[in-house]
């Protein structure tokens, strides 16, 4: 499918971008909220109408559903992180990772930490997929798709080795969950998923979703800027470059203005969980 650079396609990837990094930002912001409680219904209430796009949108396949399934499935996504970094949907195991912890073990472990969420993701995953079956507009659930297996890799990559896992965008009360993560050595999953990440993009862009025309175009637009988003939250887990810089403005909300900040934004570097010999997040 063709994907010239005509004004709908340059606003869709205009508001890919806005809605990732605002909708980051916004979450960051509601992960430190002591109301827990409140701050999970307002994300309920989002994931509900989210629901509700995704429904909407199966049977509109003009540019109109295309924006409505993604903006639905974000709106559910939404859910998933904001509960997660809530701590209220983590997993059952909720202490650091012990130092003699290896192989399956240590697996076994790191997966009981989070298996609530990536049980309430594959949950919604079917649920997508059931209010989109049959209908020629699937861009909530590649969308959601995206995002979830992006997201997988990107917990693979710090699990088994990335430089730069331990990330200053992590809340305080999920901070145990850095002592599962390697930074004393390079995996090759960050490696492999750029190039899967860039291979789905190139299909993504020549074999479209199903829908046809300028709506096609948007909903591919929207989707593969998530896309190559992803590809580059990989490339931060590798470089030594902190993601937390892009939200700023969030951190100084929170009077917590990350570490690599330009000097004239004030507020006081994000606290990192201290390194042990072998680099590797030490217990706190």
């Amino acid at each position: 499918m063709s994907m010239p650079f005509s004004m709908p396609i340059i606003s869709a990837l205009i508001i890919a971008i806005l809605l990732w990094w605002f909708s980051t930002g916004l979450i960051l912001l509601a992960a430190r909220a002591q109301a827990r409680g409140a701050m999970l219904g307002v994300f309920t209430l989002i994931a509900l109408v989210g629901f509700a796009g995704v429904y909407a949108s199966a049977g509109s396949a003009d540019i109109a559903g295309a924006y409505l399934g993604f903006l639905g499935a974000l709106g559910v996504w939404a859910w998933h992180e904001a509960s997660f970094a809530l701590g209220l949907v983590t997993g059952p195991r909720k202490e650091p990772c012990s130092a003699d912890l290896q192989g399956w073990r240590r697996f076994k472990a790191g997966f009981m930490a989070l298996r609530d969420h990536e049980g309430a993701l594959l949950i919604s995953a079917v649920i997508i997929g059931v209010l989109g079956w049959g209908a020629d507009n699937q861009t909530a659930l590649w969308t959601f798709l995206v995002l979830w297996c992006m997201r997988v890799s990107a917990k693979l990559s710090v699990f088994l080795g990335a430089p730069h896992g331990v990330s200053a965008l992590v809340p305080d009360r999920l901070h145990y969950l850095t002592t599962y993560f390697r930074t004393d050595r390079l995996s090759l999953i960050p490696v492999i998923g750029v190039g899967a990440g860039i291979a789905a993009l190139l299909v993504l862009m020549d074999q479209g979703i199903g829908l046809n025309g300028p709506a096609g175009d948007v909903a591919i637009a929207l989707i593969g800027t998530l896309l190559a988003l992803a590809i580059l939250e990989h490339l931060f887990l590798v470089l030594p470059v902190s993601e937390a810089v892009l939200w700023t403005w969030a951190f100084v909300a929170l009077d917590r203005v990350p570490q690599g900040t330009p000097p004239h934004l004030k507020g006081r570097p994000a606290p990192r969980p201290p390194a042990n010999k072998k680099g590797a997040a030490a217990p706190l």
